[in-house]
């Protein structure tokens, strides 16, 4: 699979490796594209643990410990990051739940895509809305997904980006 963000993946990995921080990942939409993105980034076997991709709201609730409930929320995208990253031992992962369409969901649209983000620095959810096919969309959301992973390795402890 090619990078779905000209090279962020490596980004990730040279700040990871740095940095000396491990990393995880916990899908829902993206169906593993983002774990294999990593993967495939330098030196992966040092820094990335792993993922977990939890399609089904069954995995979310048993494996992740996401409440029983709406899957398409800020709530279930805090837990499963933070689920994600007490499964693995990691520094931090991120996480991503929504609806890649084309139909809605929970009655989100299609695009409706919710992150979450657990490091050394604390917590971070944002929502984010993807026009397109679901194909576009599940690019789209793992670009985005490693966008934050590269700017939370850089993250002081304070949440503020380092040099």
């Amino acid at each position: 699979m090619p990078d779905v963000d000209g090279g962020t993946a490596s980004e990730v990995a040279a700040t990871a490796t740095a940095r000396g921080l491990t990393v995880a990942v916990a899908e829902s939409l993206t169906a593993g594209a983002i774990a294999g993105e990593l993967g495939a980034a330098p030196e992966a076997s040092t820094w990335f643990r792993g993922g977990v991709v939890a399609y089904s709201s069954e995995v979310k609730f048993e494996v992740l410990g996401v409440p029983v409930g709406p899957v398409v929320t800020e709530e279930c995208a805090r837990v499963m990051a933070r689920g994600v990253a007490s499964l693995l031992g990691a520094d931090l992962a991120v996480s991503v739940t929504g609806v890649g369409g084309p139909g809605e969901e929970e009655g989100h649209p299609p695009g409706t895509v919710w992150f979450g983000v657990v490091s050394p620095a604390g917590e971070h959810a944002e929502r984010r809305r993807f026009d397109g096919e679901p194909a576009v969309v599940v690019a789209a959301t793992a670009a985005h997904a490693l966008r934050l992973l590269r700017d939370a390795c850089s993250a002081g402890p304070d949440g503020r980006l380092t040099a």
